[in-house]
């Protein structure tokens, strides 16, 4: 689900200018220097065609054993931890048979780890969207804060994915001329993943009739100056597409928008949320998926779960199918309440799961051994994830309809192969015909 999310209106242009950016980088790489060590670092300096400059990530050796310890080290793995680590330990049972073990920081409290930017900046797969100076200067403004946010779980789940796999994400930064931009990271056949993309997209300009014209019909009442809406929206969205019929997909997209009104107030709003789509039915998988997500919920409100589980199965539902696209999760949109500071702790504890939830579901199927069968069953599973995105994603339409948007960016959720056959339908009884059920009646997991 491609998504984009606002940031600030005023001095944009600093923020924006390759010698602003060129000159902060220098002065990111010389504070790094004193720094032995980096856990999460992208490594040296290095040319890009797109920007001058980015982060190079460390590729994993091809042959490193994937039997070892999946590590969640530095400021990310503590910021992860606490979210989930009551939902991770309740599901261990569930896992014993899986080839990993996931190591979690001995902090047993939540550290917010927001004061040092320029630390938290070291960890990332590139330089973020925005200037640093400019983060700096601006630390405790909500947008400053959710890039932080966005591009941290970003490095989190891009370094957790290269350990499992071995295979390294091509990290690609990209600007947009009306305002913005973004680093998408992708990562095509791999050894365990076909396709493997998580984008951090951070734009603002103005708002096009067509996008505001959705929001509108979501119940938002948005009174622009001379015809125009000066907005800022930032995310991070990604979705995985594994070989192996067993791993499922997996999709997560959390992001934040700011509109400033003719009067000059601003409205604002949190969306997002994280969906699995497996091939065959496990029923281990989807409690382990769904309890770390409820885990995380009912830190902030115990009606979050279950709302956002039934929301999540309305929206991911093919309409010509009568079926949804998988076994769900968690979706909201349009949270602006109890106040910024709540709904922001809430998106924080969220992006916080979506290594735990996912990773260790991955190492369970990695050595799943699966037939011909299998495959072709996936294949035409992910025909229908294809049909659900281009036809119905809210977040697909918006970018469309956004001028400067990144085509590449948006349809990154799209797998490398997919089929469609005429009037295909499971035989009965078969494990196919079992999923093709769940999907048609979704399930309460947990």
């Amino acid at each position: 689900m491609a998504t984009i999310v606002f940031y600030s209106f005023k001095n944009r242009a600093q923020a924006t200018s390759r010698r602003s950016f060129i000159s902060n980088l220098k002065w990111l790489s010389r504070a790094g220097q004193s720094r032995p060590s980096c856990p999460l670092s992208s490594g040296p300096l290095t040319t890009s065609r797109t920007t001058g400059v980015r982060f190079m990530s460390h590729g994993t050796a091809a042959g490193r054993s994937r039997r070892g310890v999946l590590a969640l080290s530095g400021a990310a793995a503590v910021t992860t931890a606490a979210a989930a680590l009551a939902g991770f330990l309740a599901n261990v049972n569930h896992f014993r048979q899986a080839e990993m073990a996931t190591l979690v920081p001995r902090a047993a409290e939540e550290t917010d780890q927001e004061g040092d930017i320029l630390s938290r900046c070291r960890g990332f797969m590139s330089p973020p969207v925005t200037d640093v100076g400019v983060l700096r200067e601006r630390k405790d403004e909500m947008c400053t804060r959710m890039e932080m946010l966005i591009m941290e779980t970003q490095a989190e789940f891009c370094k957790a994915l290269q350990e499992v796999d071995g295979g390294t994400f091509k990290v690609d930064r990209w600007d947009r001329k009306e305002g913005g931009g973004g680093i998408s990271c992708v990562m095509q056949d791999g050894e365990v993943f076909e396709k493997a993309g998580v984008n951090v997209s951070v734009v603002f300009g103005h708002l096009t009739e067509d996008a505001a014209r959705q929001m509108r019909s979501r119940g938002k009442v948005l009174k622009g100056k001379d015809g125009k809406l000066p907005f800022c929206a930032m995310g991070v969205s990604s979705v995985i597409h594994p070989k192996n019929p067993h791993i499922p997909t997996v999709h997560f997209n959390y992001r934040y928008f700011e509109i400033e009104e003719e009067d000059g107030s601003k409205q604002w709003w949190f969306g997002g949320g994280t969906d699995l789509t497996p091939v065959y039915v496990n029923k281990d998988d989807a409690f382990h998926f769904h309890n770390t997500l409820k885990e995380a919920c009912d830190k902030h409100h115990s009606q979050y779960y279950p709302d956002f589980k039934k929301w999540c199965d309305r929206y991911f539902y093919i309409r010509h199918r009568g079926e949804t696209r998988g076994i769900g999760g968690i979706f909201f949109d349009d949270l602006d309440a109890p106040g910024q500071e709540e709904a922001f702790g809430f998106v924080k504890s969220c992006a916080r799961t979506v290594v735990p939830c996912y990773l260790p579901i991955v190492y369970k199927h990695l050595h799943d051994p699966f037939t011909d069968q299998e495959k072709h069953w996936q294949q035409v599973r992910r025909g229908r994830y294809v049909e659900f995105n281009l036809v119905y994603d809210r977040g697909v339409k918006f970018g469309l309809a956004t001028p400067g948007s990144r085509i590449e960016s948006i349809l990154m959720s799209l797998p490398l192969t997919a089929r469609w056959e005429y009037m295909h339908e499971p035989v009965c009884g078969t494990r196919e015909a079992e999923m093709l059920e769940v999907l048609r009646n979704p399930k309460e997991w947990v």
